[in-house]
């Protein structure tokens, strides 16, 4: 074991047999600390897994045997442990066992510290491993699970058990295991049969040449690109080759997460660059097929582009803040029990049982039908070779439209089951985007009645902008032009400033962030149908909106701290009304093209003081919150337990 835990990467091995050691390592450590029960028999690479597990700052390995007396079970959710206890006890909703590891990241040692020291002053017959991991969950510390797939790991209690693990671990290789494992266990259906049956083997190259994951992204960007610019010139010769390239570069992008699984090479860096890389090579993809659109003569090619850019957008950030609904759903349920009841609750346990029918029609229907990227690639490189660029945009608007209409339907339904919230438990002002007025307004509207909540308001702003993108489609004279953007522009930010200041803790709230999207682009097209502002620049400035907008749910998906260059980006209400001063000043798209400039140069710096160069990992009280991610060398700690 102490072989296995120098090749996890452990810098220092701690042998003891105390809980009260063990919060002494904790409470001295300047980086993550890996505790292992002795009784652990297992691959060296399930260790090497758990010690570079880029899910979470502490991770537990979770075993499907069944436990001994004295061990720790757990209930997990959502791959986090949402409660634990001992075999022996009266825990009887387990869904798996402590494996006897466990990861606990910077900020979360002074939680383990204590854990241990409350541990210590429990002794029996249970291992001291399982006291201090069952103490551990009994904090605030979200412990997230990693379950073992492929290889071999074991809790042996005896010598014939120690001898049936060995013997198991030697009949895996272990090097075509991690290979394998190195694909998503769960994926959508193109990637699954028609890029995950042979990109581990572009994987496996990769890593014989030197190639590492950021590597294999740039790559990926570059067929994107190749792709955009084939779509854009035109003919079948020119889609045919760019739908292959198109493919091609879909396959490196499932390459490079398979090759940093492989070689576990994670970094915040290259976890921002992938999420980034994808958003920006599918609107540049878009971007190329409507200048494919206008070359063509086949229709305005910009409009559609610009469509498909707002409505992916607003779906992505709805999928971010459901999935941090559920997320926090699963570890604070709701005590009254009604999630379990209703409709949403049915709808919730139907939902789980076809996600546990893995492989049947049901299953694939439902990971198809909410459109996911595998599918909107696949779609778009077979509409633009067998028809034109215009049948690709048609067709990813129409599919993306019924996805978004599917998902916000049976999601509102069932978020508002769960009764938690999740947008109050972060900081609200970060992820709104609000900027300084909306700051000054959320303070006026504190008194604002109960019915004039943060999601009501944020839909008004949505109706302005949509009503100001009805007017400009009615035709407008310029006068009229300039006092509708007046106007409409002023509603949105008063209707959606005002309730900055309060709580964001109703049932529905999750969907603010989106709507608050949804209300600024749609006011940035209104803007370019009135004051006619050719398409590239209205798409250029929706292009780094978006990017500027998902380095934001990066952050929250990632635990990464907030943008030191975040006051210069206006906020959401800052550039509204910046917008509507340029239209009155008649330089609407010089405005444009300079803000969307300012905004690129912004966000790129932001990029690099945040992502790039990284702030320290920090450690935190119990109690105090989570913290920023940690990814130095590791403390290991092996327990005697005998």
């Amino acid at each position: 074991m102490r072989d296995q835990l120098g090749r996890a990467g452990a810098r220092q091995v701690v042998v003891t047999a105390e809980p009260a050691e063990v919060a002494a390592v904790a409470q001295h450590a300047t980086e993550p600390v890996l505790l292992c029960a002795d009784d652990l028999v297992a691959h060296a690479a399930v260790l090497r897994h758990l010690a570079t597990s880029p899910v979470g700052p502490t991770v537990a390995l979770v075993l499907t045997d069944s436990a001994a007396a004295g061990q720790a079970v757990l209930r997990e959710d959502r791959g986090q442990v949402v409660a634990a206890g001992l075999a022996a006890g009266r825990f009887t909703e387990a869904t798996g066992t402590f494996g006897g590891a466990v990861r606990v990241g910077v900020e979360d040692l002074p939680a383990l510290a204590a854990a241990a020291r409350s541990a210590a002053g429990q002794p029996g017959p249970t291992s001291a491993s399982d006291r201090v991991f069952a103490a551990l969950t009994g904090t605030d510390t979200t412990i997230f699970t990693h379950r073992v797939r492929l290889l071999v790991a074991h809790r042996a209690t005896d010598a014939e058990t120690v001898d049936a693990a060995v013997s198991a671990i030697n009949s895996v290789d272990e090097d075509k295991a991690e290979l394998r494992l190195s694909v998503k266990e769960k994926d959508d259906f193109f990637t699954t049969y028609f890029v995950s049956t042979w990109s581990p083997y572009v994987t496996k190259l990769s890593a014989r040449v030197g190639l590492g994951p950021t590597g294999v992204t740039a790559l990926s960007v570059l067929f994107a690109l190749a792709a955009a610019a084939l779509f854009g010139y035109g003919g079948r010769p020119a889609a045919v080759l760019g739908a292959i390239l198109l493919y091609l570069g879909f396959v490196l992008d499932c390459v490079d997460g398979q090759l940093a699984r492989y070689t576990r090479q994670f970094s915040p860096w290259g976890g921002w660059l992938d999420t980034m890389a994808d958003r920006a090579k599918e609107y540049v993809v878009y971007a190329g097929l409507a200048v494919g659109v206008d070359r063509a003569g086949l229709g305005n090619g910009w409009t559609l582009a610009i469509a498909a850019l707002t409505l992916q957008t607003a779906r992505h950030m709805t999928d971010t803040w459901y999935g941090a609904l559920h997320d926090e759903a699963a570890r604070r349920p709701n005590p009254s029990g009604a999630s379990g009841g209703g409709l949403g609750g049915r709808l919730s346990q139907a939902s789980n049982r076809v996600q546990a029918d893995t492989g049947s029609l049901s299953y694939w229907l439902k990971r198809t039908v909410v459109f996911p990227i595998g599918e909107r690639w696949a779609l778009i490189a077979l509409t633009v070779a067998l028809f034109n660029p215009l049948v690709s945009l048609v067709a990813v608007l129409v599919w993306g439209g019924l996805a978004a209409a599917y998902t916000l339907a049976l999601r509102t339904v069932r978020a508002r089951s769960m009764r938690v919230s999740v947008l109050g438990r972060v900081d609200t002002t970060l992820y709104r985007d609000d900027g300084p007025i909306a700051g000054w307004l959320g303070n006026l509207g504190r008194r604002l009645p109960g019915w004039a909540g943060p999601l009501p308001l944020a839909v008004l702003a949505v109706a302005a902008s949509a009503t100001l993108l009805g007017l400009a489609l009615a035709g407008l004279g310029d006068t009229g032009v300039r006092v509708a953007v007046l106007v409409t522009g002023l509603v949105a930010v008063l209707a959606a400033g005002l309730p900055a200041g309060r709580s964001h803790n109703r049932p529905l709230d999750w969907l603010v962030p989106a709507a608050l999207r949804a209300a600024e682009y749609l006011f940035v097209i209104a803007i370019d149908v009135a004051a006619g502002i050719p398409g590239p620049v209205t798409f250029a400035l929706l292009f780094v909106l978006a990017l500027h907008h998902y380095d934001l749910t990066a952050r929250l998906e990632k635990r990464g701290a907030a943008p030191e260059l975040r006051p210069y980006g206006l906020g959401w209400d800052g550039r509204l009304l910046l917008l509507v001063a340029v239209v009155l000043a008649g330089v609407a798209a010089a405005g444009e093209a300079t803000l969307a400039g300012y905004l690129f140069v912004i966000l790129t710096l932001g990029a690099v003081s945040g992502w790039m160069l990284p702030a320290a990992p920090t450690r935190r009280t119990p109690g105090a919150g989570r913290g920023v991610d940690g990814r130095a060398a590791m403390a290991a700690g092996e327990e005697r337990n005998r």
